[in-house]
């Protein structure tokens, strides 16, 4: 789905927020004012108890306490009605807020997918000489480059340098600015000579084999076994 119907879906569906959250808003601001309408009653009812106690008779002191009862018990009953309001409002905010996470998410899933989908091409179109060239110093580059060793489990570990050449910890920025020879075999999903720390696919029939570990969003080795996105997906289909 692309960009402008996830937004166009989403500007649809909060299109009726403001005039809910409006009509929310007003109806707990009735219920604070008639709260506080009780309030000024109970006081004059208290103040009336209080002044006439000596004069008035035991059933008027028993009516004017379950007066005062009486409008406790309905601000009481305005405060729960408020409370709920609030909660409703709250869930009515956290239902958009949570569409637009999994929107995002679902988003952030299409585009890696055709991110994938274009290295399939790009990687399938390769001719010739070119085409052979690569694949030989992949080959070389990672019998001189891999290195086995055991995590703490004792499970297998990868660790690589580079597939050809490595210029330590470059930015991929630097990158552009290098001389690039043209013969020079490309790698990872941005197509770039290697650079920096590149990690390879544990997929032995994985058509890009070698990423640059900010392409992959790594920062350290890590333990076991590696497969990169499309590799990680295509095991998750299986």
């Amino acid at each position: 789905m692309a960009a402008g119907m996830y937004l166009e879906h989403y500007l649809d569906s909060i299109e009726n927020l403001p005039f809910e959250l409006q009509r929310n808003f007003n109806l707990m601001r009735d219920l604070d004012q008639r709260t506080e309408d009780l309030k000024g009653q109970i006081d004059s009812l208290a103040k009336e108890y209080t002044s006439n106690a000596r004069t008035l008779s035991s059933e008027q002191k028993l009516s004017i306490l379950r007066q005062i009862q009486q409008s406790y018990s309905k601000c009481k009953e305005f405060g729960d009605d408020k409370v709920q309001l609030a909660m409703q409002t709250y869930e009515m905010v956290d239902k958009h807020i949570r569409r637009l996470d999994t929107d995002l998410a679902r988003f952030e899933a299409d585009l890696k997918e055709k991110q994938i989908e274009s290295t399939d091409y790009d990687s399938t179109s390769s001719k010739g000489k070119k085409s052979d060239s690569r694949q030989k110093e992949k080959k070389v580059a990672k019998t001189r480059s891999k290195v086995k060793s055991s995590d703490e489990d004792g499970s297998p570990k990868r660790e690589f340098n580079t597939p050809a050449a490595n210029f330590g910890n470059v930015h991929p920025s630097d990158v552009l600015d290098m001389p690039v020879d043209p013969n020079e075999p490309t790698y990872c999903l941005c197509h770039q000579v290697s650079y920096g720390e590149m990690i390879g696919c544990d997929n032995t029939d994985c058509s890009i084999e070698w990423f640059h570990f900010a392409c992959v969003g790594l920062t350290t080795k890590p333990r076991g076994k590696w497969y990169c996105p499309r590799c990680s997906q295509d095991r998750k289909r299986k």
